[in-house]
């Protein structure tokens, strides 16, 4: 080693010696864990520990010593709140600003900087295109809010990387509490070489003093806790809702009450003039943020949410109602936390909250610079709170009264007992009591192998074993781990139905299959999937005299890619086999068509649909997609009835019959799609139309949104119109069949073009990071290079055999 560069220890000695305040013992034991273990530690504690100073620790030693280290988060507002974090530590350590980057999938700063905060997601990308990231300079990655690992949706992402991670990088876990610590590391051990030292924590270093209040309405409670002066206020607090809609509806009620001192308005009144308010929610907000009460929920528009952040950190506000997307991660420092609610879900089919919610939630109270405790409180029904009342007032009369006076009130309160709804979901102490004892959550592998993962490794080795081995080293039981190898075959049989690949051997037709299992009993098979017989790996049930035998399962041994996988590669922000559907079909599509098709897959919340549901065929006449192939197909499929000729139409009295329900575009794209790929059930579409009516209102976003009634939900809408921009940008490369490039690439980069132009005059910092990321896949100006989606640089085939290599080497152990 270079005796110019200082050693691990002498860092570690630097940076303690450089803390401003003594470290809390679980900080003080992983700081010194990390300074001595070779691989790294996994650090779990309550929320609010304090893990970010040992963060802190790892990126230090890397500026130090001139090597390269990532931090990575669940969430892009906590990767933007952790860039400008480290920023101001980088400057306080002797460095640049520049010496620290961001990376997310829409928004680059000193990209080549030795720290990089990014988005989870950017890490995993590098390290499948290890031939383009070099990581022979990177000496260590933080994860922070790890236990993502859990998550059923993105928990893939951490497991990938876990197993990507090249052996010399050190490795620094974040978590709040879990229940398998000691199980998690023996598995990362097991199962990839990797050695971390654990260290755990269960106290807080604020502690928590938890209340059920039972007998005041939400109102008197804020009040109530914005009373007094110093530490006998409870005040900033955090009020959690479970909706948007009740974040409005809970803001709007708390901006009637005081909750501020006057030089705190005066203050807000001298923040809000700087900023315009005049469009969409703006005026609601600025009414509600003067009486020192936030919102903050992605209804929101972006530039509203940081404006809230920003206040809040200044101390001007006294109370943020939000959802519990902020208790994930994004650091709004409170004194106290309020659940108005316990359960969650559709009306009449509301759930406890999960307790990993719960607690994350609970976490956020007590600041440990301001604080010598946290509060949390947890409000009853309000209905509740009138029968405690009533009762309470009902009792105070005593039985055996016999003051004519008293008989007559205790008789007229009688009849006016209220009672629960039934309409109406309620919780109780005793749920929130078992939210609060509730156990951690355990670390371990959740959701399917990702399509495009799967295409990746296939491209590599059609030796399907090879995959199999990926997922027998998941964080699983044995029967999930056998239910996950038995997803993967049916994965393979959709692969090879759609012609993405060649199997060996065969698959058995499945004509012979049904044939067989119909001698064997006369019953429909039970799965809904096109494979069920095949996949079957023990015959049906047979008469008590006979004998059940048993059937192998068929399971490929070589999954051998045809060039129409390549396809499954480009796309990021859609499912991949969903884009390779549509890539067969929009090129005969007309603009209306093809508007209807991608927004159908950016995922609206179906709180939006009544408002943003596509009209009916008057105003948006079908086209040629529909009318000479969709239509036709599904008739022949028996999916559609066939349309009556008009001339037929007319009953016996000479009126019209109803008019006949006809699916729009998206629906029968989707009915086409299921039947087509039966097994392939991940896929999430809905008929909206959202864009498309945007673009008739000539992009005008304020407009369009009060048309609609969408004002409360305007941040929805904005990140679906910047959704679109970037699917835009990953299908401008791929051009369909039964069209020209060139006419293609006009047109995604012309309604690009004219969303990016309506955004930018909503929120333009938002838009501006957005476009950075269409730039590189060359959609907004339309410069003649092409850079291919399916990974942040180019690559060619060349370069894809050696990128695998190293992935082999890393997900098998050498194995090859």
């Amino acid at each position: 080693m270079d005796a110019t560069v200082p050693s691990r220890d002498e860092l570690g000695d630097r940076y303690l010696s450089s803390l401003q305040v003594e470290p809390y013992p679980v900080q003080e034991e992983a700081l010194l864990a990390w300074m001595t273990a070779e691989q790294g530690v996994l650090v779990c504690a309550p929320t609010g520990t304090g893990k970010t100073m040992i963060a802190h620790a790892a990126l230090y030693e890397a500026l130090h010593r001139d090597e390269i280290a990532y931090y990575t988060t669940p969430l892009i507002a906590l990767t933007d709140q952790k860039f400008h974090e480290l920023q101001q530590c980088a400057v306080s350590w002797g460095f640049s600003e520049t010496d620290v980057g961001l990376v997310t999938g829409n928004r680059r700063v000193n990209p080549d900087a030795r720290v990089l905060v990014v988005v989870a997601e950017i890490l995993l990308n590098r390290l499948l295109n290890a031939e383009n990231f070099d990581f022979e300079r990177v000496s260590a990655v933080v994860m922070d809010e790890f236990h993502n690992f859990a998550d059923a949706e993105r928990g893939i992402v951490w497991e990938l990387s876990l197993a990507l991670l090249p052996p010399h990088v050190r490795l620094m876990l974040l978590s709040a509490t879990v229940g398998n610590s000691r199980e998690f590391v023996n598995w990362l051990e097991r199962c990839h070489n990797r050695k971390l030292e654990l260290v755990e924590g269960t106290e807080r270093r604020v502690p928590l003093a938890h209340q059920w209040i039972p007998d005041r309405l939400l109102g008197e409670h804020m009040v109530d806790m914005a009373g007094g002066e110093g530490d006998s206020r409870r005040t900033p607090a955090l009020v959690f809702c479970f909706n948007r809609e009740e974040c409005w509806s809970v803001a709007e009620h708390l901006k009637g009450l005081d909750l501020t001192t006057g030089p705190q308005r005066q203050r807000i009144k001298e923040e809000m003039e700087r900023f315009d308010f005049t469009q969409g929610a703006g005026p609601k907000i600025r009414q509600i943020l003067g009486r020192g009460v936030g919102v903050h929920h992605a209804g929101m528009l972006p530039r509203f949410r940081r404006l809230v952040e920003r206040l809040y950190e200044q101390k001007l506000l006294s109370v943020c109602v939000c959802t519990e997307t902020l208790a994930a991660g994004i650091n709004l420092p409170a004194r106290s936390v309020v659940l108005t609610n316990l359960l969650k879900g559709p009306k009449g089919k509301k759930k406890l909250i999960d307790a990993s919610t719960a607690h994350q939630i609970f976490g956020r109270a007590g600041r440990p610079q301001y604080d010598d405790r946290g509060y949390v409180y947890a409000l009853a029904h309000e209905d509740d709170v009138k029968i405690l009342r009533w009762q309470e007032k009902y009792d105070s009369i005593p039985e055996n009264t016999k003051d004519p006076g008293l008989l007559k009130a205790k008789k007229a309160l009688k009849k006016k007992k209220p009672t629960r709804r039934d309409t109406q979901q309620y919780w109780n102490e005793a749920q929130f009591d078992k939210l609060i004892a509730a156990p951690p959550g355990k670390l371990y592998s959740k959701g399917p192998l990702p399509w495009r993962l799967l295409a990746y490794l296939l491209r590599k080795s059609p030796e399907v074993e090879r995959v199999r081995g990926v997922i027998r080293k998941r964080l699983l039981d044995q029967p999930r781990i056998e239910a996950a190898e038995k997803d993967l075959d049916r994965m393979l049989l959709s692969l090879w139905a759609g012609g993405f690949v060649t199997l060996t051997p065969e698959p058995p037709k499945q004509e012979e299959v049904v044939e067989k299992e119909e001698k064997k009993k006369p019953e429909a098979p039970t799965g809904s999937g096109m494979f069920d017989g095949i996949l079957t790996n023990v015959t049906k049930e047979k008469p008590k005299d006979e004998k059940v035998e048993a059937k192998p399962r068929y399971s490929p041994e070589l999954a051998t890619p045809t060039p129409k996988l390549g396809s499954l590669l480009q796309f990021r922000g859609i499912h991949p086999i969903y884009g390779a559907f549509l890539l067969e079909h929009l090129g005969i599509a007309d603009r209306d068509e093809r508007i209807q098709a991608f927004e159908s897959v950016l995922g609206l919340p179906r709180a939006l649909w009544r408002s943003v549901r596509v009209p009916l065929k008057e105003e948006v006449p079908p086209g040629p997609l529909q009318t000479t192939r969709l239509d036709t197909e599904l008739i022949k499929r028996g999916l559609m009835l066939a349309k009556v000729p008009d001339e037929e139409k007319e009953n016996d009295n000479g009126y019209d019959d109803e008019e006949e329900f006809e699916p729009p575009l998206a629906e029968k794209l989707r009915l086409l799609f299921d039947a087509t790929y039966p097994d392939v059930k991940d896929v999430q579409t809905s008929p909206v139309w959202s864009v498309g009516e945007l673009l008739r209102f000539n992009g005008d976003f304020n407009k369009y949104i009060r048309a609609h009634n969408l004002v409360k939900q305007e941040g929805i809408i904005f990140r679906h119109l910047l959704r679109m921009i970037l699917l835009c940008g990953e299908f401008v490369n791929v051009c369909p069949s039964e069209t020209t490039p060139e006419e293609w690439r006009a047109e995604m980069i012309d309604i690009s073009q004219k969303l990016i132009e309506s955004c930018r005059s909503v929120d333009p910092d938002s838009t501006e990071k957005a476009i950075e990321q269409a730039h590189a896949a060359d959609v907004v100006e339309g410069e003649e290079h092409r850079v291919p989606t399916n990974s942040e640089g180019g690559t060619s085939d060349a370069d894809d055999e050696r990128r695998w290599e190293e992935t082999f080497e890393n997900l098998y152990g050498g194995e090859k």
